[in-house]
């Protein structure tokens, strides 16, 4: 039987890969790493040298990054019909690869507080914040889901970001977005996964009022 470990935080994108797990069906063991040392330390460094979550180890091979473990729970849980087929395979990969990159970074630098010039756009790779939120935004009012009317695991990565996004403010709340964001939250998958987070963040601050280690 294949052995599949979680590592995460609550209060990190490991929310993202938790959604993942739940939506493909995988049976896993969670490990909770808290930041500041144990994340840090050798023992989770000799998993992710990057010393951030969250991570996988699936019968002993490691994975990072949000984008690539929800791609690849598609491809290691194929029963849950979260990979494309042949029709939606490249707006799969062009929609996953764009929260990865133009999307990713358009909402980092611009929560940084930082914009690149109008004569230096071309350098970032996104151009500019409005033109990633505009080109996203009209997809979405064209299409459901991001591989047209079928949820896939873009849509874990893609709709994590645009949900976050409209909860903390770091995306703009246009009506594409919200109708996107509400289609996700009512997944059975996506209830099950932030109820566990939420759960682990609250026993986590309860702890802390009593002073007892996190």
């Amino acid at each position: 039987m294949s052995r599949l470990i979680f590592y995460t935080n609550p209060m990190s994108r490991g929310q993202i890969a938790r959604w993942a797990l739940e939506e493909a069906g995988a049976e896993y063991e969670q490990r909770i790493v808290e930041y500041g040392p144990q994340m840090k330390g050798p023992e989770y460094l000799a998993i992710n040298p990057m010393g951030k979550v969250p991570a996988i180890v699936h019968d002993g091979k490691v994975v990072t990054e949000c984008a690539a473990i929800c791609a690849y729970l598609a491809d290691a849980f194929p029963e849950a019909g979260l990979g494309p087929t042949a029709q939606e395979r490249a707006d799969y990969y062009r929609w996953m690869f764009f929260g990865a990159g133009p999307l990713e970074q358009a909402v980092t630098n611009r929560s940084m507080g930082w914009d690149a010039a109008p004569d230096k756009q071309g350098m970032v790779g996104y151009g500019s914040f409005d033109l990633v939120v505009d080109t996203l935004a009209g997809w979405l009012e064209a299409h459901d889901y991001i591989c047209g009317d079928r949820f896939t695991a873009a849509d874990v990565y893609v709709g994590a970001q645009v949900d976050w996004g409209l909860m903390f403010g770091t995306l703009p709340d246009r009506p594409a977005f919200a109708a996107y964001a509400e289609r996700l939250r009512a997944r059975p998958a996506y209830i099950r996964s932030k109820a566990v987070d939420t759960g682990l963040i609250e026993a986590a601050k309860a702890r802390a009022a009593e002073g007892a280690p996190a």
